[in-house]
């Protein structure tokens, strides 16, 4: 049974504020996930914030444009500071995803850690060495593009 970590770190040029009420917004995910993903969220009238507890559904195609439904849960909140989501059904054997964000000199520093089992135990070590790790840092890179987009350096 393998298990995985990928950890992410990223300088936004933006106040606490503004972040959190970015990143807390279930509705923004699409905006910093690869639009060859396809995701879509199917839960449907979800609040514009989210909340412990929070179960959102969503559609994405992480292989081969192959749909898949994954549904998570938000686990944990402490406003401005910290969220986690859990898979509680889709493409991951385990999925805990923990958003950092702490004020820093100018700006906040926003850190991601993923934790991660990947499908069908023993060929899943091989699926994430071959494919799963790579497409795990690409959709990050792609996100941390799209939110200095979002909180471009101040000049």
């Amino acid at each position: 049974m393998a298990f995985f970590q990928l950890k992410t770190e990223q300088f936004l040029h933006a106040g606490i504020d503004e972040v959190w009420d970015f990143i807390s917004s279930p509705a923004n995910l699409k905006k910093i996930t690869p639009e060859h993903m396809g995701f879509d969220i199917t839960s449907k009238g979800l609040p514009e914030k989210m909340y412990p507890g929070m179960i959102i559904s969503y559609r994405v195609k992480p292989l081969a444009g192959i749909p898949v439904i994954w549904v998570t849960e938000i686990s944990h909140i402490e406003e401005k500071r910290y969220f986690v989501d859990e898979q509680r059904v889709g493409p991951y054997a385990m999925w805990h995803h923990e958003h950092h964000i702490e004020e820093r000199d100018g700006g906040v520093l926003m850190k991601d850690i993923i934790s991660y089992r990947p499908p069908m135990a023993f060929i899943g070590r091989f699926a994430n060495a071959l494919f799963i790790k790579k497409q795990l840092k690409k959709i990050f890179s792609h996100r941390e593009k799209a939110l200095l987009k979002r909180f471009p350096p101040k000049e």
